[in-house]
């Protein structure tokens, strides 16, 4: 059985983290795997969202440590350190819209890999840490990025420095998820989501979060500039001349990412 399943339903892919014994905790191997296949993902012209999951009502409790020599050369370290970035930025610069699906744990580099899909929704019983300081580590996989953009400087540094778990109910009313439900409406919740985003403008969207992605990082004056630059291309798309149209002739539009 691979421990990272890959499945397509039409124009979403679902990327389902496979091994429940462990409570799916990721190998060096898988990292790099993840890697390759958000690359891989990232270029199909038919994939318009993707969703990220846990199998066996898990979500991800971060990188397996278990293997891990700890006398092993910083160096060595450094290497391994690779891949989980590797598959950090891949993970971001995904131009689709991403989902994390998320059930019980996602701790560690699997709570920040969740943090770094675009929405997070989470069941009632999912739960969330930056355990990375109780196993005497720095945190990882985009977390120092991740969480003071999500929920400020402070409250980031609680997270990190205590590594406390804490409930789905707490993540959402820090900023953590976009939605809490019962954990029997999540599949619906996340499968209905994932459709409105496919059928979607492929185009537009992926300058949208582009540019969410970058907006810490510019001034308002660069931020305008980019927008006019994204409406200059939506502008030269057939899918906008579409969406024109289907307003007019009060119908949905169908749009096909050019």
């Amino acid at each position: 059985m691979a421990e990272i399943d890959v499945t397509r339903a039409d124009a979403i892919a679902t990327v389902t983290i496979n091994r429940p014994e462990r409570k799916n905790a990721v190998t060096g191997d898988m990292w790099a795997q993840l890697a390759e296949i958000f690359r891989a993902i990232a270029v199909d012209p038919d994939v318009r969202c993707v969703i990220i999951t846990g199998a066996g009502g898990e979500f991800c409790s971060g990188a397996d440590l278990s293997a891990r020599n700890s006398t092993a050369r910083p160096m060595h370290q450094l290497a391994a350190m690779r891949h989980v970035n590797d598959a950090a930025l891949s993970l971001h610069r995904m131009p689709q819209p991403t989902i994390a699906k998320v059930r019980g744990v996602a701790v560690g580099a699997g709570c920040n890999m969740a943090l770094g899909c675009d929405l997070v929704v989470a069941s009632e019983n999912a739960r969330f840490s930056e355990i990375f300081a109780k196993r005497g580590l720095s945190v990882d996989f985009g977390g120092s990025w991740l969480l003071p953009r999500r929920i400020g400087l402070h409250r980031a540094k609680e997270l990190a420095l205590f590594g406390d778990i804490i409930s789905a109910a707490e993540a959402r009313e820090m900023g953590l998820v976009n939605r809490v439900l019962l954990d029997a409406e999540l599949d619906s919740f996340v499968d209905g989501w994932a459709r409105r985003l496919a059928a979607g403008p492929p185009i537009a969207l992926a300058l949208t979060k582009r540019m969410l992605n970058n907006a810490m990082n510019v001034t308002l004056e660069e931020a305008l500039d980019d927008e006019g630059a994204a409406q200059t291309v939506n502008f030269g798309t057939k899918d906008t001349l579409e969406a024109m149209e289907a307003f007019m002739q009060k119908r949905e539009p169908k749009f096909k990412g050019y």
